[in-house]
This record gives structure tokens, sequence and C-alpha cells, in this order.
């Protein structure tokens, strides 16, 4: 292919992701070295007969006139990153000098913001995506191996959780495993507990918030497993049938490898989605329990004085390195694989 046909081709996808990807990304990355004005306070006397009193406010002309002048914050370089809501560097070398228990260091580390909302995070990510898969590839695996009268139906039912987007199928769970609800009610008796609840103990939130991602992902992965099932070689299948494999057999040294590109495109759509979760923590009010890096932007930008829009901006930039961190490996093995190819 010419090079003028290739880039008339290849320039659309240039521009918007020039536009929509990397542009708002610099944005961000430019806004996390700012942090927001400190507050002009101003002292108005009041004076009455029976004295005068003082009265401190946001004097708000001249913040108005410091907005003006420096429209993306007070210039704080790396600050942002290191202070005590994100790396939290200073935070950490007291830790470990003030400490000499390595659990008690641990646990001090884990209880700051960002690095509690990390650790979930990745528990989230590496435990829901091999789920993901695994589950997906099952149950792709099952329905094509239903009569055809059944797939319809099946195949429907199947999709529904992906249907449904992410905040209400994390608000029907929750109802769900409330007290009144169904699983909730169904366990109290079960158990003989009154009391029992899962939302109470955080093991149980962390259990509840894992069982809902492979719950709503499972379905993507279902739908490219299943699609690939139908290219699989059918002279193969067959040649391994009149070796006399058996089922597992076929689906062990046919079936899986052949459906392992697919494998590790689910991987990396999964890392990168899981590693953002957020909607399940706002639907089952987990906050408390689990947090996300996510949240943490959510939470900065509803501040109630005002946005810390530098502080979310930092937090942004940190989870989209997480992500390129969890990418890399996948990468450079397809990477390898191509070359290997080539």
């Amino acid at each position: 292919m010419k090079h003028k046909t290739f880039m008339a081709f290849i320039w659309p996808s240039l521009l918007a992701m020039t536009l929509f990807i990397a542009l708002p990304i610099l944005s961000v990355g430019y806004q996390s070295l700012f942090v927001e004005h400190e507050q002009i306070l101003k002292t108005a006397e009041t004076c009455g007969p029976f004295g005068c009193n003082s009265q401190v406010s946001i004097d708000a002309e001249a913040m108005a006139k410091q907005r003006a002048e420096q429209p993306a914050g007070r210039y704080n370089g790396l600050g942002t990153y290191t202070n005590a809501s994100h790396l939290a560097f200073g935070e950490i070398s007291e830790i470990v000098a003030t400490s000499k228990d390595f659990n008690e260091i641990r646990n001090r580390i884990m209880n700051l913001p960002f690095y509690k909302a990390l650790v979930f995070t990745l528990a989230y990510t590496f435990i829901v995506t091999p789920l993901v898969i695994v589950t997906g590839f099952f149950i792709a695996i099952v329905v094509d191996s239903i009569p055809k009268l059944f797939k319809g139906p099946v195949i429907f039912f199947s999709l529904l959780p992906m249907l449904v987007t992410p905040l209400v199928g994390s608000l029907v769970l929750f109802w769900m495993i409330d007290s009144r609800g169904i699983i909730g009610a169904a366990l109290q008796a079960l158990f003989d507990d009154p009391g029992l609840s899962l939302k109470a103990s955080p093991t149980l939130t962390w259990i509840t918030l894992f069982t809902y991602g492979v719950w709503h992902n499972a379905p993507f992965a279902f739908v490219v497993f299943y699609a690939g099932l139908q290219t699989v070689p059918k002279d193969t299948m067959e040649s391994a049938m009149v070796d006399g494999a058996s089922r597992w057999e076929r689906i062990r040294f046919v079936t899986i490898p052949y459906l392992m590109p697919l494998a590790t495109f689910i991987a990396l759509m999964q890392l990168m989605d899981n590693f953002r979760v957020f909607e399940p923590i706002i639907g089952f009010s987990a906050a408390a329990s689990a947090t996300t890096l996510s949240y943490l932007i959510y939470n900065d930008l509803r501040a109630a004085e005002s946005p810390l829009f530098g502080s979310a901006a930092a937090t942004s930039m940190l989870t989209i390195l997480g992500v390129v961190i969890l990418l890399l490996p996948v990468l450079r093995r397809n990477w390898r694989e191509f070359n290997r190819k080539s």
C-alpha cells in the first residue's frame, strides 16, 4: 500500500485519538501540577449600640481576581503526587522510622487513602479478571453444546447482566443482600442469625463486590468466546474425534489453544475496565469497606467546599500509569508472538 493511501485511511483515526485521548490526558497531566488557590479572608467590623463585632468572610472579589490571573490554580509541581492523599512519601518515611514491626508498618501504610484504594483495586482486578475469563469460556462451551432449539433463550438470559447498566445492576444486588432482600433474608434464616448482614463485614463486602464483578462482566467474555467457537476448524475437531480424543481432550488440546488470542483480548479489556472500577462502590455504598482509585477521583470532584481538581487529576494520572503497567506484560507477550510468527 502506498504511503499516501495509507495516510488517507489512518488520518481520521489519528485525528480522533489526538482530540479525544491524547489532548485530554495532557490536559489532566497539566492540571495535576496545580492546586486550588488559598482562600483570601477579609475582616469586617460592625458596630452597634452595644459595641463592635468582627466578622471574617471570604473576599470574593480578591478570589475572582486571583483565579483570573491564574486559571489553573496555584502551581504545586509534583507535590500533589507525593502528599498524604496520594503516594505519601513523607508519611511512609515517618511510619518506617517510628514502627519496628513489619505488620504494623504494613497496616499503617494500607490505611493511607491512596494505598487503601490501590489494594482493593488490584485485588478486584486480579480476582475478577481470571474468573470472568473462565466463567465466560465455560458458558460458551455449554451453550455451544446444547440443542439449537434452546440456544436462543439461553443466550438471551446469559446476556442480561451485560444489558443492565453497572450502577443499576449493583443497586439491584445491593437491595437483594439487604436484610429485607431475598438473599439477605435467606442467609439470616439459613444461619438462624437475625443480625447477620453482608454489608457489615468488610470481607463479605469485598466478596460481594467480586461476585458482582464476575456476574456483570462474564457475558462479554461469553460473547467473544462463543463467536470464536464458531470458527474452530471442523476438520481438526473431527480428526481428534477419529483419534479417540475425549471431549475434555478436544477442548484442552484444540479449542483452548485456538481461542488463546481471544482470551488475551478479553484479558486486556477486563484489566482496563476492572482497574477503573467505580459504579459498584457507589451502588453498594461500600466506601467504608472498599474504595477504588476511581472513587477517590469522584470524591475529590464532589468535595464540599470546592472541587479538588488538582488532586483528582493526580489520581487520574496515577490510574492511567497503573493501567499501562498492567497491560505491559500482555502487550509484550503479543509483540513477541507477532515477531515469532513474522
